[in-house]
């Protein structure tokens, strides 16, 4: 008995060694890997450092591209391309104007009924429609014709508020917010795609034609009397508002700018110059690269990856498109080496982009104790369930490295463009207002971004020049800047409406 005893009291202590043992393993193991893990997330701060002097270079490598992108063409990274939009809108603009605005996985329709300068607008409508993802990647005609349907059925449902004269023919803005080689204000040939996009049969093609074809098609009597970019359409918005308006700037699924430039300023201008002595400039500025850009070894696999590789370098550092997926990549690399989530990767972060820029905006917003939303996204969308709070803290960090970064380079850029137009200085007995109107849901829903982005660009200009700039949300500005110009390039202009 005593010896049975003796046996078993050995056997639990062996059993108790054992789960010691490895419970200390385990722990070392937790220890080591959460080492491990900080060192990548350390690493990866240091890489998108984007210091006071950084930031500088960039701007200063930002107006020295400018002024060669305007020199001619394929001077530059940045295409600077001319818009033929040389007078903004004014506030004098009646009656019914339609836009379509095809910027990323969504476009919109809008129609707006104007009323001059007493009235300016009167009325306004809009429906907004995903793009099936088939359709990014498919062909020319799928594309537009889902367009041109979509837009037949939100005529259709015109109501008395709008008034379109008798005998006139329905007039509309395009925003078509990809890289386009305009050859007039209502033409122009795609460059290439961005944003997801590629469909190879319409490079080199007329997109107003293509739509023009698509409208017939369905039966859309409509008639496209301005094709915009989103930065010009907000332009042109942000202008109908407030006549300090210069810049534009998009941040939402993609990145761009338009300005205001000198005509005499652009080399590469071969026509008459305008009578107003300034042409609208659009940048393409997702495209810019620097040596100064901090740029980490996760950008460059994604760039790699991504469906045009070597190009909107910029833009895949900046915009809503890219950052969740920079974020997945740096969690992942941790959950690979650090076994930052338990011994086995989970599966769904391997997903490229399953982690969107609005759940790291939610996310890096989290103010909660136990930082709650964090852990409600991880489980929800990675499947992760087991995320103590050192972890939660660990994302959320991550979420604001990216930002961070993300936010003072596009303030950088903002400042290279504010160089080039002579309005980082203000001379004394000057009090000239420079006012950036900004679009886009990374600007308007990320607040934390859009913070750190106006205190940045506040910092690069000095507290004089900060005293004569502003920053203003042009929301839909896309949009009704389209229908906008579409109305002071109308086919009726000057005409009275009966």
């Amino acid at each position: 008995m005593g010896r049975v005893a003796v046996a078993a009291g050995v056997i639990c202590a062996a059993t108790v060694v054992a789960a010691t043992a490895y419970i200390i393993r385990r722990r070392v193991r937790y220890s080591s890997g959460r080492v491990k893990a900080m060192e990548i997330a350390k690493d990866f701060e240091e890489d998108c450092a984007t210091s006071f002097s950084k930031l500088k270079h960039v701007a200063d490598a930002m107006t020295v591209e400018m002024h060669a992108g305007l020199a001619s063409e394929g001077g530059s990274k940045l295409k600077m391309l001319i818009s033929y939009v040389d007078n903004l809108p004014t506030g004098d603009e009646k009656g019914l104007f339609y836009a379509l605005d095809l910027g990323g996985t969504n476009f919109r329709v809008l129609r707006i009924q104007l009323g001059g300068r007493d009235g300016r607008i009167v009325n306004q409508e809009f429906v907004e429609v995903s793009i099936p993802p088939n359709l990014m990647v498919k062909n020319t005609d799928a594309l537009f014709d889902y367009i041109a349907t979509e837009l037949a059925k939100f005529v259709a449902q015109e109501g008395p508020g709008f008034h379109l004269p008798p005998g006139r023919q329905r007039e509309l803005g395009f925003t078509f917010s990809f890289p386009v080689m305009q050859t007039s204000i209502s033409s122009g040939n795609l460059i290439k795609w961005t944003k997801g996009f590629s469909i190879d049969d319409m490079i080199g093609r007329d997109v107003v034609a293509e739509l023009a074809k698509a409208m017939e098609r369905k039966g859309v009597d409509m008639r496209v009397s301005a094709l915009v970019n989103d930065t010009i359409g907000t332009l042109a918005g942000g202008r109908y508002f407030n006549k300090d308006v210069v810049i534009a700037v998009i941040l939402g699924t993609g990145s761009n700018a338009a300005y205001v430039e000198r005509a005499q300023a652009i080399p590469k201008w071969q026509g008459l110059l305008p009578k107003s002595g300034d042409m609208v400039i659009n940048m393409e500025w997702g495209n810019f690269r620097s040596s100064h850009l901090p740029i980490t070894e996760y950008d460059r696999a994604m760039d790699i990856e991504s469906l045009n590789p070597g190009e909107q370098i910029f833009e895949k550092l900046v915009s809503g498109m890219y950052l969740g997926e920079i974020v997945r990549r740096v969690l992942l690399r941790m959950a690979e080496e650090a076994a930052f989530f338990g011994a086995t990767v989970p599966s769904k972060l391997k997903i490229p982009f399953i982690l969107r820029t609005p759940d790291v905006s939610s996310m890096h917003h989290d103010t909660s104790v136990n930082l709650k939303v964090v852990g409600i996204k991880m489980k929800e969308i990675l499947g992760i369930s087991d995320t103590p709070l050192k972890m939660r803290k660990m994302v959320a960090q991550l979420c604001n490295i990216v930002a961070t970064r993300g936010a003072r380079l596009a303030a950088a850029a903002i400042y290279g463009v504010l160089k080039k137009m002579g309005r980082d200085t203000i001379q004394p007995g000057e009090n000239q207002k420079t006012v950036i109107a900004m679009d886009g849901g990374l600007f308007e829903h990320y607040h934390e971004y859009s913070k750190c982005l106006e205190t940045t660009l506040r910092e690069l200009v000095g507290d004089h020049v900060s005293e004569y700039l502003f920053i203003e949300h042009a929301n839909d500005g896309s949009g009704i800047g389209a229908a906008l110009l579409a109305a002071s390039h109308s086919q009726y202009h000057g005409m009275e409406e009966s």
